[in-house]
């Protein structure tokens, strides 16, 4: 199925004439406009404490909710993934992230409001000096650390988590 499935009208002049114009976009007959259906970009943070432990989420909403997640979340306009993470970690967590390393991205599929969307996660290493102020915030149920030779990829909900969660267990951050 076409990832623009679910445009069924231009967004420049409203027309219904809007097809496949390639595998990532589409063309309206009417207007000319074409428009390219690019990832959004979203981050994911590894913060680990002084026990070699990942601070884990519990999901409070859809989708995936009530499983294990990582802090993070989509990066506004005009924001580095850097400023993202770091802005969502204190926003789901209470925590301030005193440096954030990138380490890798994966590509992924997020339901939102019953809407697909494509995200290019990207994976940042969090340090935060304190820990003291961390509570579950926002869209976190709650927050727990767990050993990371203890994980389970399976009690993540979302696929690209999951595969951070396998990454971590063989890279032995």
């Amino acid at each position: 199925m076409h990832p623009l499935h679910q445009f069924k009208f231009c967004p420049k002049c409203g027309s219904s004439h809007f097809v496949e114009n390639n595998i990532k976009s589409k063309r309206c007959e009417t207007c000319g406009f074409v428009y390219y259906f690019n990832p959004s970009s979203s981050t994911i943070a590894i913060i680990i404490n002084s026990n070699d432990e990942l601070l884990v989420a519990t999901r409070a909403h859809d989708p995936a909710k009530g499983t294990f997640d990582l802090p993070g979340g989509f990066v506004d306009m005009n924001e580095t993934g850097e400023e993202a993470v770091i802005r969502e970690v204190k926003e789901e967590t209470g925590l301030h992230v005193s440096q954030a390393k990138y380490m890798f991205s994966i590509p992924n599929t997020y339901v939102y409001s019953g809407f697909e969307v494509h995200t290019l996660d990207l994976v940042y290493l969090c340090k935060v000096d304190d820990m003291g102020n961390m509570q579950a915030e926002d869209d976190v149920a709650s927050l727990q650390f767990i050993k990371i030779s203890e994980l389970n990829p399976d009690l993540f909900g979302l696929r690209s988590v999951k595969e951070v969660i396998q990454e971590i267990k063989i890279m032995k951050i």
